[in-house]
């Protein structure tokens, strides 16, 4: 039997002390923050990536990977060039989904929210930050788009060396005009913990106008 043909067997025990509502902290943030806090403690990488979901005007949806690199009550910020296939979703339809999978820990985070642009003076300020390599990539790519090989995307990469002193180049380099950050602010944030049987524990804090409510939901 082949690996994939073995997955129909593959399966976690999760028998963890579980989630219950007297544990949760009161509002979203402090119990995200706690959750991230455990998870920064267990070791796990990249505990910060996030699986981000998005779709297109015409219901066309797309998942894929990335980076949260700040969250406060305002909700969660990423950043990404702005002509990608992700940001062209998002300004097409300004919703998105994201979860953190935290399978070591047998936990996951789910928000769902409405997506803005974040401020100019954000971006620049997370763009400082950036180590020189990171920075000289985001001015290379023209990101989502098809390339002819390898060889193109090195040649970019090189035009913007000679344009900005490569990695041993000493003079800041600008953050690209068509790159920036996104905000996602939740309307539902769930906490959901692996239990025995697959009867996990989900606890969802869902925004109800103006104030938050929390509630189980069926496993």
């Amino acid at each position: 039997m082949s690996t994939a043909e073995s997955m129909a067997q593959m399966r976690q025990n999760y028998a963890d002390a579980g989630l219950s509502e007297a544990d949760l902290a009161p509002d979203w943030l402090t119990q995200f923050r706690r959750w991230f806090d455990d998870a920064v403690a267990a070791g796990i990488t990249e505990p910060n990536g996030m699986v981000l979901a998005t779709a297109a005007a015409d219901g066309t949806v797309a998942a894929r990977s990335v980076l949260a690199k700040s969250v406060d009550e305002q909700g969660l910020v990423f950043y990404t060039n702005y002509t990608s296939a992700k940001s062209h979703d998002l300004a097409e339809n300004p919703h998105a989904a994201v979860t953190f999978p935290w399978y070591d820990l047998h936990r996951q985070i789910h928000l769902r929210g409405t997506v803005t642009q974040v401020d100019r003076e954000t971006t620049e300020a997370y763009w400082a930050t950036r180590p020189r390599g990171s920075q000289i990539g985001a001015w290379s790519s023209p990101q989502s788009t098809v390339l002819a090989g390898r060889e193109a995307l090195d040649a970019l990469q090189a035009q913007v060396e000679r344009r900005f002193g490569g990695l041993d180049g000493t003079d800041p380099i600008p953050a690209p005009p068509h790159w920036g950050g996104w905000r996602i602010t939740p309307v539902t944030v769930e906490f959901w913990q692996g239990r025995t049987g697959r009867l996990h524990d989900r606890l969802r804090y869902r925004r109800d106008g103006h104030r938050w409510v929390t509630e189980r939901l069926a496993p």
